[in-house]
Order: C-alpha cells, then sequence, then structure tokens
C-alpha cells in the first residue's frame, strides 16, 4: 500500500513543483486537478506510451535515442488535453513539462527510496 501511495505522490509533487517553475507554459488548477492530471498521465503512459514507442522504434534509433523526448511531450500533452484544468502551452510547453515532470519525479523518487 505505501509503494502505491509512493507511485502516485511522486508524481503529484513533481507536476506542483514543474507548475510552480514554469507557471507561463504549465498551469494546474488546484491539487484536485493535479491529483487527476498524474493519474491520467499514468494511464496514458501506460496505455498509450508503448503503442507509440513501437511505432516510433525506427525514428527512435535514426536518432538515438533522442525521439523519447517527443514521445514523453506526446503524452504528456494527451494527458493534459484529457484533464480539465491543466493548461500546457504548446509542445515546447508539453516538452519543458514533460522533462520536469520526469527529472523531478526521477529525483524524488530515489529520495524516496533512500529513505525507505
Amino acid at each position: 500500500m505505501r509503494t502505491l501511495l509512493l507511485r502516485f505522490a511522486v508524481p503529484f509533487v513533481a507536476i506542483l513543483a514543474a507548475q510552480q517553475l514554469f507557471p507561463d507554459r504549465f498551469a494546474v488548477q488546484g491539487f484536485g486537478a493535479a491529483a487527476i492530471f498524474a493519474l491520467v498521465l499514468a494511464v496514458v503512459n501506460a496505455v498509450v506510451r508503448p503503442v507509440l514507442e513501437l511505432l516510433a522504434a525506427p525514428i527512435t534509433c535514426l536518432t538515438l535515442g533522442l525521439f523519447h523526448f517527443v514521445i514523453n511531450a506526446i503524452t504528456f500533452g494527451i494527458a493534459a488535453w484529457l484533464v480539465p484544468g491543466i493548461a500546457v502551452g504548446g509542445f515546447i510547453g508539453a516538452l519543458i513539462g514533460a522533462a520536469l515532470v520526469s527529472a523531478i519525479g526521477l529525483l524524488l523518487s530515489m529520495f524516496v527510496r533512500e529513505r525507505a
């Protein structure tokens, strides 16, 4: 149960932190919207992302893996489009938001893993 809660809490905190760092590119209208966005982002990453990665495998190989950033931005944008109360400023906003949520989530999960 604790692991499930941490898997939800880490992206939730990362989304709120990303909104504070770049409020002009990524806006969240409250904690409820951020919580729903964290859940929807997890579902989109579990369902849509593998299909996108499979379809984009040749492009990813040609770009030496850099196309994963584009896939992250696409899934982030899809999740933001699905959740009311989340505003992303175009593709660049989705790219910045996805990169920040990934980086902050990685740092927080490393910190939580060491403390547990």
